[in-house]
């Protein structure tokens, strides 16, 4: 049995798909990192590359989108080129040309986006091209009979000079229904034209789905039984989009009555688990996951496996089993590109057949499309799988600052989410007033979020008073509670400085809003402090003007200051 789980909290919107109770597919979007696959844009070409064959389009993102010439040949000019023949860039766009695009590959590391003319509209049942003149139908619809009423089906009901691609869901589905699906992308697509006439590059002309929408719109195929979302908000507009692109969908989208329906079915400690470099088989063997920046390398151990007959047959189901997991872990991070995998060797050729043949299969059920190579005279098996997007690893990970990235942690933002989930599910438990908590200050700065937005939010939503410090001898991924009880003994351990005082404090460094500010810390407690940005490093005396719950301001009381180092006056 096949379910969607969706929580969505304020930081994030996270998603675990599960088979039979195991965790096989997990998403996850937050509002600083929205994806843009997608999405259309009127962009504008900025720059022509004749010796990469691209274009770089200026689309109003962070950076300029990628063009490639296979990209750009489909609707520029009547003269196409000939059968084989493939035109260069520099003959298709110009440096200033407003182009209408689609991206097709979220920007990663230092690379911005990639992006096609090929325009496409997906639907519920169909993909509505308008740009380009044919139809298609999904090769994961393997039945000649279905296909070719499909295909017909298509071609009556596209307009006249654009195209549609049906889509795996549509099997099965009637003429109506494909026929509705239709009628509203056509509907979408004159809207957007008449957008695009108005425009002025670079615009966005269309924004795709969020994850909950994209969920209800690819995911739902008729084998999921049950998409449960947590949130009251969300689970009202996921109604709505089912009765816009498929009614009968309505029925299987419920609401979860409770708070963080992932942790409450186990699948938050599933998905730590799943993400550790070394992931055990149930047999005691593991396999090992390293990613690098050209590849993904997976190896395959026996561990405390031993087995009960031969080493053939202990190698073998070692293998069997790793080939399963293997596939769940490259859904699970959504690995791609080039992933090569080091099973434990096989001297038996219909052994590494078999072994292979598991791994084909279950590769089938993914998405994303996955191409087994083979095996190759190192024994290892080659795989390539489309990128889209950025993995889960880039989600949740970042190069370790301490080993200058040799090694990956959690990103600050990462731990901010899971220490409000833990903060919130602990004063659920209690009938405290108020709590303490101390985090690195980056994750503390997270936490309070800009103007204390983040804050208030905690804290509506648990009806108590919370109070934050930040320090650097708390590890980032961590955080301590250092007081509970009522607010009143509570704030006083939160505020260490009150107003008037006179103090000496050490400046970390600028404020980052305001860099003529200086920042420095009392027991965790920000100090912000007036015209001493200058100061990074110094020890400074300066008067308490006023107290607030998360920060102090103060001024200096004199110039004079101490490097750190030199000798401490006294008095």
């Amino acid at each position: 049995m096949r379910e969607i789980l969706v929580n969505v909290d304020p930081g994030e919107v996270r998603a675990a798909v599960v088979d039979d109770g195991t965790l096989s597919e997990f998403l996850v979007e937050r509002p600083q990192h929205q994806r843009a696959v997608g999405n259309i844009y009127l962009g504008r070409v900025t720059d022509v590359l004749p010796g990469m064959d691209a274009a770089f389009v200026n689309v109003g993102l962070e950076r300029n989108t990628f063009l490639y010439a296979g990209d750009a040949q489909i609707i520029f000019g009547e003269d196409e080129p000939a059968p084989g023949a493939r035109a260069k860039i520099q003959d298709l766009v110009s440096k200033g040309q407003d182009v209408l695009v689609q991206v097709v590959k979220d920007p990663v590391g230092t690379k911005g986006a990639r992006i096609t003319t090929a325009v496409g509209l997906p639907g519920r049942y169909v993909v509505l091209t308008p740009l380009q003149d044919f139809v298609g139908v999904s090769r994961r619809i393997t039945d000649d009979e279905e296909r070719g009423r499909l295909k017909a089906l298509a071609q009556e009901l596209r307009p006249s000079g654009e195209g549609i691609i049906v889509r795996t869901v549509a099997e099965g589905h009637t003429a109506d229904e494909i026929r509705q699906d239709v009628a509203f992308l056509v509907k979408l697509w004159e809207g957007l034209r008449k957008d695009v006439e108005k425009a002025q590059a670079p615009a966005l002309i269309y924004k795709d789905l969020g994850l909950t929408g994209r969920l209800a719109r690819d995911f739902m195929t008729p084998d999921v039984k049950r998409m449960w979302v947590d949130s009251r908000e969300e689970h009202q507009r996921l109604l709505h989009l089912a009765g816009l692109i498929s009614p009968d969908m309505r029925g299987r989208i419920r609401l979860f009555k409770g708070k963080d329906i992932l942790a409450q079915n186990g699948i938050r400690q599933d998905l730590e688990r799943a993400l550790k470099r070394r992931v055990w088989l149930k047999s005691g063997g593991y396999v090992v996951i390293d990613r690098t920046e050209a590849m993904t390398a997976i190896d395959v151990n026996t561990g405390k496996y031993v087995g009960s007959e031969n080493l053939a047959e202990t190698i073998l189901r070692t293998n069997l089993e790793a080939a399963a997991e293997i596939a769940r872990q490259i859904r699970l991070r959504d690995l791609a590109g080039i992933i090569i995998i080091d099973f434990i060797d096989m001297a038996d050729e219909s052994h590494r057949r078999r072994v292979l043949d598991a791994l084909e299969g279950a590769v089938r059920t993914d998405r994303t499309k996955v191409h087994i190579i083979g095996i190759t005279k190192l024994g290892l098996v080659e795989i390539t799988r489309k990128r889209v997007g950025s993995g889960i690893d880039e989600n949740f990970f970042m190069p370790c600052p301490t080993c200058d990235g040799w090694g990956r942690v959690f990103t600050d933002e990462t731990v901010a989410l899971r220490v409000r989930r833990e903060i919130r599910d602990h004063l659920m438990k209690g009938r405290m007033e108020a709590i303490l908590v101390e985090a690195h200050p980056a994750v503390a700065a997270l936490l309070i979020g800009p103007g204390g937005a983040n804050l208030k939010e905690l804290e509506h939503e648990t009806s108590r008073a919370i109070f934050f410090k930040g320090s650097y001898e708390v590890a980032r991924d961590g955080y301590r509670i250092l007081a509970e009880g009522t607010r009143r003994d509570v704030e006083a351990q939160a505020r260490p400085v009150s107003t008037g005082q006179i103090l000496e404090v050490k400046i970390d460094g600028p404020h980052v809003a305001n860099a003529e500010d200086g920042i420095a810390r009392v027991e965790g407690y920000v100090i912000d402090i007036e015209k001493a940005g200058h100061l990074a490093g110094q020890k400074v005396d300066v008067e308490i003007m006023q107290t607030f719950r998360t920060y102090a301001k103060a001024r200096l009381v004199r110039q004079s200051v101490v490097k750190v180092g030199d000798p401490v006056r006294e008095g």
